[in-house]
């Protein structure tokens, strides 16, 4: 027998969505006591009308957290909660349980698209709910959102779905709360997801605010890429693309630092050659803290687009004499480069530009702010040879003043709003707001300042981030060519193709920004500058 109900149909014991007078309770005025059986048992608690029964015996309910479900539900908690990155929650909850692969799976799909599609879930639940959604229980919404991602957009059984939620909220939440669980649930599962978007975007004239709900983004970051596709040269028309871009589970990427990493043995365990730059793979799935390369740092999880933008970096020909550029052996008469990671943490670029500058002569010092990142930092830089690399913790902005005209390459992976991650970390884009992008701008200049200044005449500066936004890229870019007269632009996206294996047309007005619809990475943006010889920066004002 079919477990879906229609809108608001309710079953036996604890099935309805009230709970007026806990466990077996009935409305006011339903009579003056319980119907009973000769034996003394409750005969009808319908009070009054038709009886209604649920798919399932109490006897046959489970009443067991799924460990799998149970694991989604600890990384949706602990977002919500604790405001923690499901990345990293995940991997834990998962060692803790003990899920085998498929398990692991099944409760990675389920989490990320729970979190990925919580404002249109929790806009359904809405419809579903005899309260705001602000009224419930945190750890109750949760289960819902994990209730309703099964019904609309998971391969589980509607009955399947159901019953294991109800399950999961009995066991971690308490048997009270089941009720609205299964009450809920039930309505949600009367319509298709087609059906309950067109029903939420019927009344909607704003045509941002339907894809908002149709792609669940919040509508102020559909309006932000569709500006960023504009000011980055590409058609307004991929908005549909990069959206369900963001919504698509991404594969994970692996990088074999060069001279260190072997990537055989994660071809071996599965694993594709990478198709956009040398060293990298893309991971056949299983645990890949099972590979002895991972376990020692020498082959690492770095999504593409970051390995490409801190190689093109690495590459770009510096001028001046008494340097060791790459490919050119390094003489007793020449100065080995030195290079700058400014903001370093959590290290993984800096562990591939010191596999890099091992292999060139070339020294890096690794600058990250917050302790805790820094010793991340020295984790990620522990394969390379002690003499290559060195970690300060302090601020970024103070290095262009300390260290002036030291570095003959310096990278800057500058905070930002992470637009460009959202298929990874799911729930940021819940998490940002448009005010973000107003108190990350004088932070991102200033950082950018501090590196040119840090720079020695004809050095090469990066400017990297990860999001498309122009407020936080073509804008940043164009206000220090205007403010300064000591750099000049170079080819990013001409860059980028000198260290790609195939041509990647990612160059747009000087700059390059790489597209999760385009080119299968994260949205990573790269600025190139050179600092001219004997220019002067501005004054401070």
């Amino acid at each position: 027998m079919s477990d879906r109900r229609g809108p608001g149909g309710t079953g036996r014991r604890g099935e309805s969505e009230r709970e007026p007078g806990g466990r077996g309770g009935r409305p006011a005025g339903a009579g003056s006591g319980p119907r009973r059986d000769t034996h003394g048992r409750e005969r009808n608690r319908g009070g009054g009308g038709p009886r209604q029964f649920s798919s399932q015996a109490p006897s046959q309910r489970s009443r067991a957290a799924d460990p799998a479900r149970l694991v989604a539900f600890e990384v949706l908690r602990a977002v919500s909660r604790d405001d923690a990155y499901a990345n990293l929650v995940m991997p834990q909850s998962i060692r803790k349980h003990r899920l085998d692969r498929r398990d692991a799976a099944f409760a990675t799909e389920l989490a990320y698209g729970a979190l990925r599609g919580q404002g249109t879930y929790d806009a359904i639940l809405a419809l579903n709910v005899d309260r705001p959604l602000s009224q419930l229980d945190p750890a109750v919404l949760d289960v819902l959102r994990l209730g309703t991602h099964q019904l609309l957009a998971m391969r589980v059984p509607p009955h399947a779905a159901l019953n294991q939620t109800v399950a999961l909220t009995r066991a971690v939440v308490g048997a009270g709360p089941s009720s609205l669980v299964n009450a809920v649930l039930r309505r949600v599962s009367a319509k298709t997801s087609d059906e309950w978007l067109a029903e939420l975007t019927a009344s909607q004239p704003d045509a941002t605010e339907r894809d908002a709900l149709a792609h669940a983004h919040p509508a102020w970051i559909v309006r932000a890429l569709r500006q960023s596709l504009a000011a980055h040269g590409r058609p307004v028309e991929e908005i549909t693309e990069l959206l369900d871009a963001d919504n698509a589970a991404p594969v994970v990427n692996l990088v074999a630092l060069p001279g260190l990493g072997h990537l055989e043995e994660a071809l071996d365990a599965g694993a594709q050659p990478g198709e956009l730059v040398e060293d990298s793979a893309l991971s056949g799935g299983g645990d890949l803290g099972r590979l002895p390369g991972v376990r020692e740092g020498t082959l690492r999880v770095q999504d593409v687009g970051s390995q490409l933008v801190a190689r093109a970096v690495a590459a770009a020909p510096v001028e001046g004499s008494g340097r060791t550029g790459p490919g050119e052996a390094s003489g007793d008469r020449a100065r080995p480069e030195r290079w700058l990671d400014l903001c370093a943490g959590p290290g993984g670029k800096a562990a591939l530009l010191g596999a890099l500058a091992a292999q060139q002569g070339a020294t890096v010092l690794a600058n990250e702010v917050a302790p805790h990142r820094a010793e991340l930092v020295r984790k990620a830089l522990a394969p390379v040879p002690g003499a290559v690399w060195e970690v300060r913790t302090g601020d970024g902005r103070d290095l262009g003043r300390e260290c002036p005209g030291l570095f003959d390459r310096v990278i800057v992976d500058a905070p930002c709003t992470g637009l460009g991650a959202l298929r990874r970390r799911p729930e940021s884009r819940w998490r940002r707001s448009p005010g973000d992008l107003a108190e990350l701008g004088p932070l991102q200049r200033a950082l950018l300042d501090s590196a040119i200044d840090a720079a020695a005449p004809g050095g090469v500066v990066g400017y990297i981030t990860c999001s498309p936004h122009p407020a936080e890229t073509t804008v940043v870019v164009a206000d220090a060519l205007k403010r300064r007269r000591d750099i000049e632009l170079l080819d990013a996206g001409a860059a980028l193709d000198a260290v790609a294996l195939r041509p990647l047309g990612a160059g747009h007005a000087g700059t390059a920004q790489l597209w999760p619809h385009v080119h299968g990475t994260d949205a990573m943006f790269l600025a190139l500058f050179r600092k001219l010889p004997g220019a002067t920066p501005p004054k401070e004002t």
